[in-house]
């Protein structure tokens, strides 16, 4: 018997392995981080503007903890409670999948990336729960 897989249109297994960890910033030690008072304020600036409510991009909205954690069209979560290092948030953000950089390079001289120090503070949350 053959097993037919459908896969979304970014296939995040294939994606996995090309990334290389090593190039990924370390979580913040920070205690406590939280949606509203740490993450939502990140989003803000460099994200928002193309994740938010009207039109989100790819369906995928960062307005909101929930919305950020189911991800969009592709119908994976775009984070995983306990494992940033797995979360595609933190991939993508990191540059660590091609193709899928966020913001998009092309896009960088209106949409700031996020810092080294702004990932560590998005996996810290993640590693802590997403809460």
């Amino acid at each position: 018997a053959t097993t037919v897989l459908a896969f979304a249109p970014i296939d995040l297994l294939a994606a996995e392995k090309k990334v290389d960890l090593s190039k990924l910033p370390p979580a913040a030690k920070k205690e406590g981080v939280t949606y509203d008072k740490d993450i939502k304020p990140l989003f803000e600036n460099s994200c928002l503007k193309c994740h938010g409510p009207e039109k989100p991009k790819s369906k995928y909205r960062v307005d909101s903890r929930e919305a950020t954690i189911k991800g969009g069209s592709s119908d994976e979560a775009a984070v995983l409670p306990g494992k940033s290092d797995k979360s595609p948030i933190v991939l993508f953000s990191a540059d660590l999948v091609e193709e899928m950089e966020m913001p998009p390079l092309d896009k960088r001289d209106k949409y700031p990336p996020l810092t080294k120090d702004q990932i560590g503070l998005i996996r810290a949350w993640i590693d802590q729960g997403a809460k």
